[in-house]
C-alpha cells in the first residue's frame, strides 16, 4: 500500500512525515527529489537549457536559480513548462523507489496522487500556519498569503484525501498517526 502525504504551506506535513520516519518507514520526499534530479539528470539539464537557455546552468554546472525563477515567474505557461519536464521525472523515481509513503506539496496539482492507494492530508488552522512560515522562512505576513492562495485549499485538499490529521500543535500527532496506518494496514 502506497500512503501520499499531502498538506499545503505551513500544515506541519514534513513534520508527520518525519514522524513516520521514527517508526521506521522511509518516505520519499518528493521537493527534494525534484531538486535532486534537476541537478543530477542529464536528461533535465538537456530540456531546460532548451527552454530556458545555455544560461539555465552556471559555469561550474549549477542550476542558475535566478534565471529559472526569473522564466518560471514570467507566465504561467512557463512554469507549466517547466512542471512539464520536472513532475514526469520525479514520478518515475518515485516509482523506481520502491517506497511505501511519498510527501508532496502539490499532490493533486501535479498528478502525482495517481501513483499512490491513498492520500493522507495534513492541516492546520490559517494563522498557525501563516506565523509558522513567517518564523521559519523569515517572510512576510503578505507574502506568506500570496503563497497560500496559490495552493489548493485545505477545504478541497480535505475533500480530495482519505484521511486527515489535524497538526494544530494541540493535537496529538502520534495518536492520529498510528490509527490511520492501523487502518490502511487493515485495508491492505
Amino acid at each position: 500500500m502506497k500512503l501520499g502525504i499531502a498538506g499545503g504551506i505551513g500544515s506541519g506535513k514534513s513534520y508527520v512525515s518525519q514522524k513516520i520516519r521514527e517508526y521506521g518507514y522511509e518516505v520519499y520526499d518528493c521537493d527534494e527529489a525534484a531538486k535532486r534530479l534537476i541537478s543530477t539528470s542529464p536528461d533535465i539539464r538537456q530540456q531546460f537549457i532548451s527552454l530556458i537557455g545555455s544560461d539555465a546552468y552556471t559555469a561550474d554546472g549549477q542550476l542558475n536559480k535566478p534565471v529559472v525563477t526569473n522564466f518560471l515567474l514570467a507566465s504561467k505557461a512557463n512554469g507549466k513548462a517547466i512542471n512539464d519536464i520536472v513532475h514526469p521525472a520525479v514520478f518515475r523515481d518515485f516509482e523506481e523507489s520502491g517506497l511505501q509513503f511519498m510527501e508532496s506539496a502539490i499532490m493533486f496539482e501535479s498528478g502525482i496522487y495517481k501513483l499512490v492507494d491513498r492520500v493522507l492530508a495534513v492541516v492546520a488552522p490559517k494563522e498557525v500556519r501563516i506565523q509558522r512560515v513567517m518564523a521559519r522562512d523569515g517572510i512576510s505576513r503578505e507574502k506568506v498569503l500570496d503563497w497560500m492562495d496559490r495552493q489548493i485549499s485545505q477545504k478541497e485538499l480535505i475533500q480530495k484525501s482519505d484521511f486527515v490529521i489535524v497538526n494544530d500543535g494541540q493535537t496529538e500527532i502520534d495518536k492520529q498517526l498510528k490509527k490511520i496506518i492501523v487502518q490502511c494496514n487493515k485495508q491492505f
